[in-house]
């Protein structure tokens, strides 16, 4: 609204009134005194009210218009008013005749933003010239106020918005884990922050966690919690260790800015393995609730903030047993006005562990009432910041429904894949799939092995969907193509396409790996 127009415009205004305004030519003249008050609109909800939230339309060259274009307000027999007012109030309706009316242009920093009529009944003296400057007082405070709301109101609502935009819409359903994620924004509107938190699959079946707050409560610090999240993003795409995430995204805050610090916590679980890798950078620790319901804070080293620089992180590797839990949060969960921030984790610990006692040694709560419950800890005074709340549930696969080889890179690769993975799929019960298996098989260990210097990985995963994963150390992704019909090669990764679940590669450090996933009956 700050623009200057390049054409003709219309301005409208919406009433916001509350009040009867008489009629300038009363029906009845005993009654003339009575209808020329002004009367809450509460007192007669079936008299003929001037109807609220109305549009007044005010057209460019108009009385209406040259009044709000000056800058000081007039009484309403003026020439000017009485041509105004009717535009204003709308046909048949007046004010009070005589110096009883005034009116005044609401103009805000840079625009008119409105009017303001002020009324005063028959039962008092008329306004005097001094009323006006009481008038202009008035509508000048009362415009800035409105000017500084609607701009409060606006940035506060950018804010809060990009930074939801920032946050994943859905979090994805990497095998072997079950995510949950909450976000709240602080009590206060004005209090928007950069707190995020993100899932992301990797390589392996693997699926990296991250959570993380930007320091400061501004539109600057929602903007720089977008660039951290998508460096981070990037990061794990390179299946780098969770230190190294953690060092270049320090890099990364010290090139935004000197004063540009972050706590992150960054962690990857392999469900193969049972294991998660978890190095920090200044946030809080996370808490793993066991299946038998016993809660515990992590041992992590905290390390420093992102954006301090010159400072190493440290990684600690963990069991994840399991029908486990872990949950990563920001400090607004933990710590407000009424508790320090260690208070806040105990609390935390404990209500976790009262919340798993109700479902039994042998059960894990349901994900997302767990998070519920968790918020349901915060008190009147707990919303002092955003939370950020990320949970995983920690299914793992079991060693049983794991098969993995090394393939040596020659042109018998192929052969003996399809072999192998055939004889997988027999001792898990899915012959059914063994056709399509086969040949997508041997058509994505064909192309590794066509660029590969070193042993090719093959690995298949059973779960509620089969997942096949050739690695080799050629960092070259493969790239779908559509082949001419006198072209002897280049169909294989459309065959993929066509008959796998979903499909996709990704760069490693050592190399990439190609994967695919299959549905296995019922899904």
């Amino acid at each position: 609204g700050d623009e200057r127009p390049v054409s003709p415009f219309v301005l409208r205004l919406r009433r916001s009134d509350r009040l009867r305004v008489s009629d300038e030519e009363g029906g009845d003249t005993a009654a003339g005194s009575e209808t020329e008050r002004l009367r809450p609109l509460v007192l007669d909800p079936q008299a003929d009210l001037m109807p609220a939230a109305e549009l007044c339309e005010v057209r460019a060259g108009g009385a209406l218009a040259e009044v709000l274009r000056g800058v000081r307000p007039v009484f309403g027999d003026s020439a000017a008013a009485r041509a105004a007012l009717p535009e204003l109030l709308g046909p048949g309706r007046s004010v009070p005749t005589g110096h009883r009316a005034i009116l005044a242009p609401l103009r805000g920093r840079r625009r008119v933003i409105g009017a303001a009529v002020f009324v005063r009944g028959t039962e008092r003296s008329p306004f005097e010239a001094s009323d006006l400057l009481v008038a202009a007082q008035l509508a000048t405070h009362t415009a800035l106020g409105i000017d500084k709301a609607v701009l409060y109101g606006r940035e506060a609502y950018i804010a809060d918005e990009l930074q939801r935009t920032m946050l994943p819409d859905s979090l994805p359903q990497p095998t072997g884990v079950r995510l949950a994620s909450r976000y709240l924004p602080a009590a206060e509107t004005a209090r928007v922050g950069g707190d995020w938190y993100d899932a992301i699959p990797l390589p392996g079946s693997r699926v990296a966690l991250v959570v993380g707050d930007v320091m400061g409560h501004s539109m600057t610090s929602a903007a720089i919690m977008g660039q951290l999240r998508t460096t981070a993003q990037t990061l794990a795409q390179l299946d780098l260790p969770p230190q190294e995430v953690l060092h270049h995204l320090d890099e990364q805050a010290q090139r935004l800015g000197s004063d540009r610090m972050a706590t992150c916590l960054y962690a990857v679980y392999d469900p193969v393995a049972h294991r998660i890798t978890i190095a920090n950078a200044g946030h809080p620790p996370p808490v793993l609730l066991h299946l038998g319901g016993r809660a515990e804070v992590l041992r992590v080293p905290p390390g420093a903030p992102i954006g301090v620089g010159g400072v190493d992180f440290e990684a600690v590797e963990l069991d994840a047993p399991a029908g486990a839990t872990l949950l990563l949060y920001t400090d607004g969960l933990v710590e407000s006005r009424l508790r320090d921030v260690w208070t806040g984790i105990e609390q935390l610990r404990e209500r976790l562990a009262a919340t798993a006692q109700l479902t039994g040694d042998d059960h894990s709560p349901p994900l997302e009432a767990l998070c519920d419950d968790v918020l349901d800890m915060l008190g009147p005074g707990d919303r002092d910041d955003d939370i950020a709340l990320l949970a995983a549930r920690f299914d793992g696969i079991a060693p049983s429904d794991v098969a993995y080889w090394y393939l040596e890179p020659e042109d018998a690769a192929p052969r003996r894949a399809r072999r192998l993975a055939r004889r997988a799929l027999s001792r898990w019960g899915l012959d059914d799939l063994a056709d399509e298996v086969e040949l997508l098989v041997s058509e994505v260990v064909t192309n590794a092995v066509r660029y590969a210097e070193r042993p090719v990985t093959l690995r298949l995963l059973r779960t509620d969907i089969l997942r096949c994963e050739v690695g080799d150390d050629s960092p070259q992704l493969p790239r779908q193509r559509r082949a001419r019909e006198t072209d002897e090669g280049g169909r294989g990764l459309f065959l993929v396409n066509r008959l796998a679940r979903r499909w996709g590669a990704t760069r490693l450090s050592t190399g990439k790996v190609v994967w695919f996933e299959m549905a296995t009956r019922g899904q």
